[in-house]
């Protein structure tokens, strides 16, 4: 058991040599000042690559069954909210202003959204048709979405998961663990470097997805009655959206105590 603790520790060194103290973006209003660990192997460029390739692949696949709308009145509306968002994303990074940011909707009864690296935007109808959901609604969730691509939650997920590997390989190369000793070390260093930051992540994009929604020009308050409806959604068979961005009152307490951080920042817009 002491070798096997040992052992995590080595591999969670590792995992931390090869990394690069960051904090991609300025706090905001909302004080989202985390330091982020990437691997310095791991570019931002390579990263955004990477998912440009997939986020094309997507679209093509979107394409071929007819699915990828380009110019109804819904994709216009999701195509506005989105610009509104995206212009004030150098606010939070400066960099965000060269991005080749891209919205595209797909027509599906799809419950989802995301924002990859890189601001590449996908929407999709059944979000908003069966949550039937205002125009500041949609902002909370594309605000949410790309609060990710701006903090590089994408680089710093696969920054732990390459880590993690490695430090699996080291602890294991180092001391000749057992699968009991190899199974230990990775539950530590799983549990010590990538859950407490997943839930972080979680609370980083809600608290910049609200700035960047008020200072849009959309009320705050609207990721209140979005995250109830997306509750609401999920009593039934879960939305594919809830998998990786569950409600709870923790998450709509945070948002509510920060409401009033960037309420100013609304008001100033609506003038």
């Amino acid at each position: 058991m002491r070798s096997s603790f040992v052992a995590s520790l080595i591999g969670a060194s590792i995992l931390l040599s090869g990394c690069q103290a960051v904090n991609t973006t300025s706090g905001g209003a909302v004080g989202v000042d985390r330091q982020q660990y990437m691997f310095s192997m791991l570019s931002t460029d390579q990263v955004n690559q990477m998912y440009a390739q997939s986020y094309q692949q997507t679209l093509s696949e979107a394409s071929s069954k007819g699915e990828l709308d380009k110019s109804s009145a819904k994709a216009k509306r999701i195509q506005a909210i989105a610009s509104r968002l995206i212009a004030q994303a150098p606010k939070f990074r400066p960099d965000a202003a060269q991005w080749n940011w891209e919205v595209n909707l797909i027509d599906s009864d799809e419950l989802n959204a995301n924002c990859g690296p890189g601001g590449k935007i996908i929407f999709y109808t059944g979000l908003m048709d069966k949550l039937q959901l205002t125009d500041a609604e949609i902002a909370a969730v594309l605000g949410h979405e790309i609060a990710h691509a701006l903090r590089e939650h994408g680089r710093e997920a696969m920054s732990k998961a390459y880590g993690v590997e490695m430090a699996r390989q080291g602890a294991g190369a180092l001391f000749g663990l057992g699968q009991g000793g190899m199974a230990l070390a990775d539950t530590v260093v799983n549990y010590a470097m990538t859950l407490p930051n997943s839930r972080a992540n979680e609370n980083e994009a809600d608290l910049i997805g609200l700035e960047l929604a008020a200072r849009a020009g959309y009320d705050p308050n609207a990721a209140i009655t979005l995250w109830n409806k997306m509750s609401k959604a999920s009593e039934g068979a879960p939305p594919e959206f809830m998998s990786t961005h569950p409600a709870s009152s923790s998450r709509i307490a945070s948002l509510q105590a920060a409401i009033p951080k960037v309420m100013p920042l609304y008001q100033a817009a609506k003038k």
